[in-house]
């Protein structure tokens, strides 16, 4: 049995959105790795403390360290504790999720060699961060997709769209939630029975511009908060159409999961999306901060319902490739060596 210690940002119990930690350690624990995770501390400093203490009281057996891998102030906490991990001789996997790690390799040179150079692997979860990062000099880096459990996602087919839109993601400058919003206003005068709903949790103030705008506008609007998976995948059934309007991307989760459910994305086509949807195939991709464009984009789904359908079947397809049942078979490639 490989023993593995995995750090990442565990908050879940205390209200924070789910992280990879929180999805990914219970997984590995099932294929029969012993895995002991920090940290939930809601404390930054004493949230580190917490890192350390258990890579050190565990250095003697841990075989590997993951590393839950972000890149703005949580990138400190990968860095220090990939440092930790060299002196004490252990082998280190930083998982790059970060939207913007690509920024981060600019901005800070000489810690990304430090932490990543050093690494036994990096493992990318998007095909972007990996071409990125191997463009950047970091050849050692390991593409392994986020994945879902496929059955949990239950395929609807739908033939007819209605214009009810669905926007799932944290409420966060960076993905830009009130795009979605010009959206909805953009199409109400042709579809007055449209209608929008927009789940996650607060993260900074988009949240209370969102609602501010869709008062303001007299918008038909829902904001249910955070929801956890299952609710939010019985509410994609009362919808037809999914928003991505996001400025800095990875490989997202919500994405992967709406096209498992069958709402066909209409995307921004920024950082790893292109990489997740192949455009006109089995999404739409728009350039970032034209809701014209996306409304544009939506619209025209509806006026082509037979090649929406082509659409959601191809991503359904697509994302079989994300189920656990394959996905971990790329883990323990590297965990059972």
């Amino acid at each position: 049995m490989q023993n593995l210690i995995y750090i990442g940002n565990k908050l879940r119990s205390r209200g924070g959105t789910p992280t990879s930690i929180d999805t990914l350690a219970p997984l590995l624990r099932e294929e029969g790795f012993n895995v002991k995770t920090a940290s939930s501390k809601k404390n930054k400093l004493l949230r580190l403390a917490d890192m350390l203490r258990l890579v050190y009281r565990n250095r003697k057996k841990a075989d590997f360290v993951l590393i839950d891998t972000y890149s703005t102030q949580n990138f400190w906490y990968a860095y220090a504790i990939g440092r930790f991990c060299q002196k004490l001789n252990l082998k280190y996997i930083p998982i790059l999720h970060g939207g913007e790690l690509p920024a981060r390799l600019d901005r800070s040179p000489g810690a990304s060699k430090k932490l990543f150079g050093k690494a036994f692997l990096n493992v990318a979860p998007s095909l972007y961060m990996k071409t990125v990062f191997q463009q950047a000099g970091i050849l050692n880096v390991r593409y392994i997709p986020n994945s879902i459990n496929l059955e949990d996602y239950p395929f609807k087919e739908r033939v007819e769209l209605r214009p009810r839109l669905l926007w799932v993601r944290a409420f966060a400058e960076m993905y830009n939630p009130l795009q979605a919003l010009k959206v909805l206003e953009l199409l109400l005068p042709d579809y007055p029975n449209a209608e929008l709903c927009m789940a996650g949790p607060e993260k900074d103030d988009s949240w209370k511009t969102c609602i501010r705008y869709a008062k303001l506008h007299r918008l038909p609007v829902r904001f249910p908060g955070q929801l956890p998976k299952e609710e939010w995948i019985a509410l994609s059934e009362q919808y037809d159409i999914f928003l991505n309007t996001t400025n800095i991307d990875n490989t997202p989760v919500s994405v992967i999961e709406a096209m498992a459910v069958g709402l066909p994305v209409v995307s921004t086509n920024v950082g790893g999306l292109p990489y997740l949807i192949s455009a006109d195939i089995d999404g739409v991709l728009v350039p970032p901060n034209d809701p014209e464009r996306m409304a544009a984009a939506v619209n025209n789904l509806f006026k082509d319902p037979e090649r929406a359908v082509e659409r959601i079947l191809a991503a359904r397809k697509k994302v079989e490739a994300f189920d656990w049942e394959r996905v971990r078979l790329m883990w323990k490639g590297i965990l059972d060596s």
